[in-house]
């Protein structure tokens, strides 16, 4: 180790002096450590084996930005008698890697001391780079303790999940980000504690509200919010809502295109268009919109949704959404948002049907049984009507009254067969009554062909015949 002189201490000092408040205010110990509390709550399993420095094996931190990550990775240091390594994964390769893979085996050589490694964003290494980590979680060279806010499910390779204790982070309360502004503005130390500041309650509010839950979100809003506002006379600070509104004028949104957040919300969507309440499905909507969604991923799904969730309950429905699709291709954004609210209204208020979801029913029966024989009458007559009788005895629906006869249409096995079952929903009520007189119609026709089939299975099935 290269020793410290006056000069590094004195840059060191400085540092921390001149860091942003989030990072002076970062937690020292459990005891300053705000929030999750079902991992790292007093007693928890992950406390304790930490505290006790038992923490053999890797772990995966999840979660959104600012809820401790970090700071669990730092406490774990704190408490350990191991050596601890730290890198993030958007800077670091595979050669920084090996580097610290040689000098872990030949610190576990020569002193017999354990390693752990902490990689911030573990998911931006690829496949290569995580692979190339894993032997060494495998054999216990190393002990992984990654940190990424995607789902690590999908983005960590699944040989290192496996290896690997997994613990979600959630978003602050309210009531925790209370707590850390507090404590930032009594702090004398590390926050503003030496200062007269004077957080009004609707800024305070305004910064609680629009933080989504993120530590380092309101720390930051803060920080801003103090030094770029001249203290009055008197000395005091006063930060008003003119003053919090402009030192956190957006609400951080955390919403990835390939992450949990994306799919979240459109299954949110969707799910809400599909119980139709319209007010939640505009909600999320707004979301994805103001998050930077692709409408058109937006408008594919809705067009889904007409023909799954509202089908022949109102047939217009997909036909709208199509619309809209269309209509978004002719005006794009900022205009382009009404068809898309339109359509969403409509889908959300319109009658709904899954009637459409037989089609899996019969591809089901297929899957199982094999495709039926095609009924003589219904195979094409213009190619082998003269040599091999196809299309005889088919009857023209339109040549009788209501366009409509009774026939065979499906394989003999399977007469009977409904795998269409009509809602009694808007349009397909009246479908409904249709649907039921063919069908009765349909029986009493082919009743006859249904007991001599009948007739020949009890035939078949009597050895004495």
């Amino acid at each position: 180790m290269i020793p410290m002189d006056l000069f590094d201490h004195s840059m060191q000092a400085d540092m921390q002096q001149e860091a942003p408040l989030a990072a002076r205010m970062r937690p020292r110990s459990f005891d300053e450590f705000i929030g999750q509390d079902h991992i790292v709550g007093e007693g928890t399993l992950l406390r304790r084996a930490i505290q006790a420095d038992r923490l053999f094996s890797s772990i995966i931190l999840t979660g959104p930005p600012g809820t401790g990550k970090t700071t669990l990775a730092q406490l774990i240091a704190n408490h350990t008698q191991a050596h601890f390594d730290t890198i993030s994964a958007v800077l670091a390769g595979v050669a920084d890697l090996r580097r610290l893979i040689s000098d872990a085996r030949e610190r576990r050589r020569l002193y017999r001391k354990r390693t752990i490694l902490f990689i911030d964003e573990v998911h931006r290494w690829n496949k290569a780079q995580q692979d190339a980590l894993l032997p060494h979680v495998e054999t216990g060279l190393i002990t992984l303790i990654g940190a990424t806010t995607e789902n690590p499910y999908f983005d960590v390779i699944p040989a290192l999940v496996s290896r690997s204790r997994i613990f979600e982070l959630k978003p602050l309360t309210e009531e925790h980000l209370n707590i850390i502004l507090d404590r930032a503005i009594s702090d004398p130390e590390r926050g503003y504690g030496r200062l007269s500041i004077k957080l009004d309650p609707e800024a305070r509010e305004h910064l609680l509200r629009l933080s989504g839950g993120d530590a380092r979100n309101i720390l930051n809003a803060l920080e801003l919010a103090v030094e770029t506002t001249q203290p009055s006379l008197t000395g005091e600070i006063q930060i008003s809502l003119s003053v919090a509104e402009e030192s956190i004028q957006r609400r951080a949104i955390v919403y990835g295109k390939n992450g949990d957040p994306h799919y979240d919300t459109i299954s949110a969507f969707i799910k809400s268009v599909r119980g139709s309440d319209p007010d939640a499905a505009l909600y999320w909507l707004a979301k994805m919109l103001h998050a930077g969604e692709d409408p058109r991923f937006i408008l594919r799904r809705l067009i889904v949704l007409a023909g799954e969730d509202i089908g022949l309950a109102d047939p217009r429905g997909i036909l709208v959404a199509v619309a809209a699709a269309n209509a978004f291709e002719y005006i794009g954004l900022p205009e382009g948002v009404f068809p898309i609210v339109e359509a969403t209204l409509y889908l959300a208020t319109a009658p709904k049907s899954n009637s459409a979801m037989a089609y899996f029913t019969a591809l089901q029966q297929m899957e199982l049984e094999g495709a039926g024989e095609i009924p003589l009458h219904l195979m094409d007559a213009s190619r082998d009507a003269a040599g091999l009788g196809h299309g005889k005895g088919y009857q023209y629906p339109h040549s009788f009254p209501g366009h409509f006869t009774p026939q065979q249409y499906l394989p003999t096995p399977l007469l009977g067969t409904m795998f269409y079952q009509p809602s009694g929903e808007g349009y397909e009520a009246e479908v409904k009554q249709r649907v039921e007189a063919w069908r009765r119609a349909q029986k009493e026709a082919l009743q006859p062909e249904e007991k001599r089939i009948e007739a020949d299975d009890h035939t078949s099935a009597d050895p004495s015949r």
